[in-house]
């Protein structure tokens, strides 16, 4: 069962992040299932846990009225440090980690918008923390990665 997390999200440096990485074991990447994102839509909120244990809770913005942000258990698909969108007349989308088709988790600059629906149907993220979290697949691989979205 799931609990609410508090209102105080946790934020983590690239070095923090390193030492988590490293704290959860060298052969973090041969492991199945280590890292596991889950992405409420209604709270909108990330929260990474990494081998079972909550490590990471930041704000995201997810799909706005107009814009659906698919429901499920995804796996990254690719990753790329910087991707343009074709569709949206080449918006940057950095630490772009691809889940589904088009739809990624990845940073945003409109970060006064983040805790509240405003994408085309990403997981929107600050900048620190997309490339947090792509570090993060980076480290455990894209097969060791869960990304699940909910209501």
């Amino acid at each position: 069962m799931h609990t609410t997390i508090s209102a105080k999200l946790i934020n983590i440096t690239a070095a923090a992040l390193t030492a988590t990485a490293l704290l959860f074991g060298a052969n973090a990447a041969h492991a199945a299932n280590r890292i596991v994102a889950r992405v409420s839509l209604s709270q909108q909120v990330m929260e990474v846990s990494v081998d079972g244990r909550p490590a990471f809770a930041w704000k995201v913005s997810t799909g706005d009225r107009a814009h659906v942000t698919p429901t499920g258990s995804f796996k990254p698909t690719r990753m790329h440090e910087m991707w343009y969108s074709k569709k949206y007349d080449n918006a940057p989308m950095p630490h772009s980690v691809f889940f589904s088709g088009g739809y990624a988790v990845h940073a945003t600059y409109a970060i006064k918008r983040l805790g509240q629906p405003a994408s085309h149907g990403c997981v929107r993220l600050h900048p620190d923390n997309a490339a947090d979290f792509y570090q993060l697949v980076e480290t455990f691989g894209p097969a060791n990665t869960s990304i699940v979205i909910v209501k």
